[in-house]
């Protein structure tokens, strides 16, 4: 790999952190538009319905085989693009409009696929962002029909940085980070689906860049990303490539200590969603699971799992942390995590509808059953279960999952702090929650009135925000009386220098994809807790996000030895 004198500096968000060079291999183009054709007279137009059936039972069979190889959030994306291929709207509206207007199949799909896509994008919300899935699945389905290549990750036989529009969930979950070393996309957010993923898989990445920055990247550009500061700078130095590779060979492990340089204990916990991710975060010596998200457990199921079925998918988080904490979050459903037997897709407004600890106003006897589930589950193992229900939004909320978890035997409840109303009355949400974890992606979006998926407001949806970064302190500070524990396990948590922050504002414990452990543990045990809080402060009284994070990093000279 060879540079050349002529580097120029491009800019984007960086969303997953890391400094790496490679040649640039661009994202096949989606498949072009069909035209305009109708079938022959005298076509058999059943054979061709059938045509569009046969196609996308093909993609939804593909995409089930991909997910069974994938793991963790990768596996869930897979499932829930196989469940819009296997959406019977989308091919018996393609049907109808074979039957009705004699289309050739390709153009019935594309125009299907357009109306589908149209309906969705005008609900908003995470009903919006799965027009990207519909696209997926459009251009998968002509695929077959037209016997064409099948779109996705360019394949090439050396490592690569891919660019590209933006990646579907099915293209992100099967992202290999031994080849895609990096990625950079013209669209998407820092909270965006394809971000998240890219930090569980320790791949640096930089979303949301514009078509400018990405039209400039042409095929086989040697770049250097770098992933935390947001920039792509093509044709770089040979002593730029050199420190890349430098910093590229270094090995961080976290040994299960995290704690600041004076010795205050910091929590250093895992994000999972199932067994094979608790094992993978113990392997990483995880301090415990700040956030179980059970609704994983539930996503690819038509109804509700029974409670036996419950037990078993618990146990396997669990066993993996005997003697430890396992924060348990409750059902999350709706929004950007619809359940079939449990939320109302058709709601004008998810994010703010009946979702989450919410769905127990109409369904209760669902929550019952987790909670029984979970009961069950620690007693056949040695982990230390807390559990928390999300979406709290009040005192009387607050006490009755406390109090109802408490009957069914779960010794430490809590919730989850995502609504500005539970941080504002934290003071009396803690006469009831024994703890709290503060979400950081959904309390920004509620913060700042930005829909957390939209890309074109993806400049206010980080935590660096000092309006966020005041109310978590708020969150902090009502609940230092009543001596209860305060941890954070948004995505924030996974962002060295906003680490610092939180723990300075009176943060117990962060939790975090397992890949990003060795990252913050480093940087913390640069710092006293006095630093922690005197950069704390410096964040809350910036004008803006921007400064907040910038006054903050020129505090903190190890995260440039670090490239973090």
């Amino acid at each position: 790999m060879t540079a050349s004198t002529d580097t120029t500096t491009l800019t984007g968000i960086g969303v997953s952190p890391g400094l790496v060079a490679g040649p640039v291999a661009r994202m096949a183009p989606s498949i072009p538009e069909p035209e305009i054709e109708t079938l022959p007279s005298g076509a058999d137009l059943e054979e061709a319905c059938d045509s569009v059936a046969a196609a996308a039972l093909t993609v939804k069979k593909g995409l089930e085989l991909s997910a069974a190889e994938a793991k963790g959030e990768g596996r869930t994306l897979l499932e829930t693009t196989a469940q819009m291929a296997a959406d019977p709207t989308l091919t018996s509206s393609a049907q109808a409009m074979i039957r009705e207007r004699r289309l050739v199949p390709a153009r019935a799909v594309w125009e299907s696929a357009g109306t589908l896509a149209s309906m969705l994008e005008s609900l908003g919300g995470y009903m919006a962002e799965r027009t990207r899935d519909v696209a997926d699945v459009r251009d998968r389905i002509i695929a077959v029909l037209t016997d064409s290549p099948m779109p996705g990750i360019p394949r090439r036989p050396e490592p690569f940085v891919l660019v590209a529009e933006d990646l579907a969930p099915a293209d992100t979950a099967l992202l290999d980070p031994e080849k895609v070393v990096a990625f950079v996309t013209s669209e998407g957010g820092p909270t965006s689906h394809t971000a998240i993923l890219a930090r569980s898989l320790g791949i640096p990445a930089i979303v949301g860049a514009g078509a400018e920055v990405t039209d400039a990247l042409t095929e086989g550009d040697i770049v250097l990303v770098d992933g935390t500061k947001g920039t792509i700078t093509v044709n770089p130095s040979e002593d730029a490539l050199r420190r890349a590779r430098e910093l590229a060979s270094r090995v961080r492990e976290f040994h299960g200590d995290g704690a600041t340089r004076d010795g205050r204990e910091v929590q250093l916990l895992a994000n999972v969603g199932d067994g094979d991710g608790a094992r993978s975060a113990a392997e990483a010596n995880a301090m415990g699971v700040g956030l179980f998200r059970t609704e994983f457990c539930f996503l690819d199921q038509p109804e509700e799992p029974s409670i036996d079925q419950q037990v078993e998918a618990y146990k396997a988080v669990l066993e993996a942390f005997p003697g430890k904490k396992v924060v348990v979050r409750t059902l999350d459903a709706g929004a950007d995590k619809p359940l079939p037997f449990l939320t109302d897709a058709s709601e004008a407004n998810p994010a703010l509808g009946v979702r989450a600890y919410r769905t127990s106003r109409r369904d209760p006897e669902v929550l019952d059953h987790q909670l029984e589930a979970l009961a069950r589950a620690e007693a056949d193992t040695e982990a230390n279960v807390w559990v928390m229900a999300p979406m709290i939004s009040t005192a009387e909320e607050a006490q009755a999952f406390v109090d109802k978890a408490r009957s069914y035997g779960l010794r430490t409840a809590g919730m989850m702090i995502e609504v500005p109303s539970a941080a504002i009355m934290a003071d009396k949400m803690f006469e009831h929650a024994e703890f709290a974890s503060i979400g950081t992606n959904d309390l920004t979006q509620y913060v700042m009135a930005a829909d957390r998926l939209l890309s074109s407001l993806a400049d206010l949806s980080t935590a660096w925000q000092p309006a966020v970064l005041r109310l978590i302190k708020s969150a902090c500070d009502g609940a230092a009386p009543h001596g209860r524990p305060v941890g954070v396990c948004g995505e924030a948590a996974a962002d060295p220098a906003l680490a610092v922050v939180l723990v300075g504002l009176g943060v117990a414990s962060l939790s975090m994809t397992a890949r990003a452990l060795p990252d913050v543990d480093a940087v913390l045990k640069s710092v006293d807790f006095a630093d922690c809080q005197r950069l704390a402060q410096l964040a809350i009284d910036s004008p803006t996000a921007e400064e907040a994070r910038s006054a903050v990093r020129s505090g903190l000279p190890v995260l440039e030895e670090l490239a973090l």
